[in-house]
């Protein structure tokens, strides 16, 4: 279950960076009033998965979640380039989070 509220936090990490950049430096309100929406309860869901998980594995975790889906919606939303030294480093991301998660119990 943990493992689950740690997915979330991450899924709410993408949803604030993302929001920065729709928010144009916090000139736009309702973009600025999701992003901090979207930060908050991306540290409520951290702060709840680290109850159980261990701070150095939930962090890199969540901050991975966070980096993997930026990355894919920055080429996806905003043209950002899919070289492939980029999805080579995805991917060395996508190895990390995975062997965290296999060895943490």
């Amino acid at each position: 279950m943990e493992w689950i509220i740690l997915l979330i936090a991450g899924l709410f990490e993408i949803s604030w960076a993302i929001g920065l950049k729709f928010s144009h430096g916090f000139t736009q309100p309702l973009a600025t009033v999701i992003t901090i929406i979207c930060m908050v309860l991306s540290f409520y869901f951290l702060a709840l998965a680290l109850k159980s998980l261990p701070l150095g594995t939930a962090y890199a975790v969540w901050t991975g979640i966070g980096t993997l889906g930026t990355v894919i919606l920055g080429i996806l939303l905003f043209k950002e380039p899919a070289t492939a030294m980029r999805l080579i480093c995805i991917g060395l991301i996508v190895c990390g989070i995975t062997g965290l998660k296999l060895i943490t119990h």
